[in-house]
């Protein structure tokens, strides 16, 4: 996996207010931690790091950050965004070792059409879009790609069909399945009942009620 360098400003001042100057300014606040050091408060470039979050490896892109002239290898660990500019707010980087395994998520792609699910009009339900691994920073893969070529209506693929690469682990239940084959018709079958067990009960209630009406009248017509 390649790796980017990313220059890392100490000193901010922390608070809302200064944050607020720093990304105004093109910059993001940010912490490094790891590896037993203290957190320290950094700053990086804005276009620097959507340079580092844009590459094929995504959120594992392995970073030699510089920091005061140091340079340490780390990934971005949390990524804190606006919720309606959907801007960085602050990121998290946490610093590894190369020769230390690390828990991160990879993105499962989905490749290929299934004949079979496409002649019976199913639908490929994806169950799983990530999972959690484990591996050396340099054997994490950009993605894991399951082919759904010759998936068949009512198949399953589960995390132990996966074929990891080496030096790839991961603590998931072997079961646990990732994309399904299934028939569109049942979806709609219990829609349909849904739809129908509600409307008889409105019905229902709605004539209870309509025949509730007049029985009182009754009882009142004989007491007079």
């Amino acid at each position: 996996m390649a790796e980017i360098t990313l220059v890392a400003e100490t000193g901010r001042p922390t608070g809302t207010r200064v944050s607020r100057r720093l990304r105004a300014a093109g910059k993001v606040p940010g912490v490094v931690y790891g590896l037993a050091a203290d957190p320290v408060p950094v700053t990086v470039d804005w276009r620097e790091l959507r340079a580092v979050l844009t590459t094929d490896a995504g959120l594992n892109a392995l970073i030699d950050l510089s920091i005061d002239g140091d340079t340490k290898l780390s990934i971005v660990k949390d990524i804190q965004r606006d919720p309606i500019k959907h801007s960085v707010d602050h990121v998290d980087f946490l610093l590894i070792r190369r020769d230390q395994e690390i828990s991160v998520e990879v993105p499962i792609v989905l490749t290929g059409e299934s004949i079979d699910v496409e002649r019976h009009d199913g639908l490929v339900d994806q169950a799983l879009v990530s999972l959690t691994v484990s591996a050396k920073p340099a054997d994490i893969p950009n993605e894991l790609v399951v082919d759904i070529t010759n998936l068949q209506m009512g198949d399953v693929i589960r995390v132990g069909d996966l074929d990891l690469p080496s030096g790839v682990t991961t603590d998931l239940d072997p079961e646990e399945p990732i994309v399904t084959a299934q028939s569109t018709r049942g979806v709609e079958d219990e829609e349909t009942t849904e739809g129908g067990a509600e409307g008889e009960a409105g019905e229902a209630a709605e004539g209870a009620s309509e025949g509730g009406e007049p029985a009182a009248e009754a009882e009142g017509s004989d007491e007079g």
